[in-house]
């Protein structure tokens, strides 16, 4: 059963954070996983992918995206999932079209204007994130229609600080682009820090002028039973890993 994970500040918009569970993949990729990059049998995932849509908005027309760890945003189209923009944010203001990010540790960020009717999702890695894929969503919804002081979001399943770890080396990439950066580190093993990458992207949407922002807190690497996880499968020496669905539309 695909129990959807939701935000309060997203009540009235058809949303949803969804995990592994509720899925036909098998193995690796045990639940529903819905990447089409992923070495899972294509049937499971195609049905994975039909399941979370009907989870979320029933009869709607899911559309995602070719994910590259950049900070391109696109206006969603009907396009084959084989002809999948490059890109890691996507908005719309067609009804019945269901708009969807896949991650396995990445930042979710779901957006929406209610009055406008302009709804957008997020894919933040860290590269996006510090190279501004929120701001470039939140310009695709203003173009949209959208008004910055009326849009809400809400980030996702994602990994947690505690889960984290990174080197020197990153931390000094944060800190040269802003020294307020450093705030988003904590001290760990010699020589590493603890990432909370949650905190910075919801920092970042609030930056840039969003007023509500909610974080769902729930950590991907840590709960294995409940979601998909890269960091976790590279530290097992996997050969893959399945990937979850953040989804967002506006009814027909």
């Amino acid at each position: 059963m695909i129990r959807p994970f939701r935000a309060r500040s997203l009540a009235e918009v058809p949303h949803g954070f969804l995990g592994r569970e509720g899925g036909v993949s098998t193995g690796l990729h045990a639940g529903l996983n819905v990447g089409l990059g992923s070495q899972d049998d294509r049937a499971a995932i195609v049905e994975n992918r039909r399941r979370a849509a009907e989870a979320i908005l029933p009869g709607a027309t899911l559309v995602t995206l070719h994910q590259v760890h950049s900070a391109d945003a696109v206006i969603a189209a009907l396009w084959p999932d084989d002809a999948r923009p490059h890109a890691d944010a996507l908005v719309t203001d067609r009804p019945g079209l269901l708009i969807g990010v896949l991650t396995a540790d990445c930042v979710p960020v779901l957006l929406a204007d209610r009055a406008a009717g302009v709804v957008g999702a997020v894919h933040a890695g860290w590269k996006g994130a510090i190279g501004g894929v929120t701001d470039a969503a939140i310009a695709r919804m203003e173009a949209a229609g959208a008004d910055r002081a009326r849009i809400v979001a809400a980030i996702g399943p994602c990994i947690a600080r505690a889960s984290y770890e990174v080197d020197e080396g990153f931390l000094r990439r944060f800190a040269e682009a802003d020294p307020e950066n450093a705030r988003f580190f904590a001290d760990g093993r010699p020589g590493r820090h603890q990432f909370d990458i949650e905190g910075y992207v919801a920092a970042r949407l609030a930056g840039a002028g969003i007023g509500r922002v909610e974080m769902l807190g729930l950590d991907t690497y840590a709960d294995e039973s409940r979601f998909f996880s890269f960091r976790r499968a590279t530290h097992r020496g996997e050969p893959d890993y399945g990937r979850q669905i953040a989804l967002i539309g506006l009814p027909g």
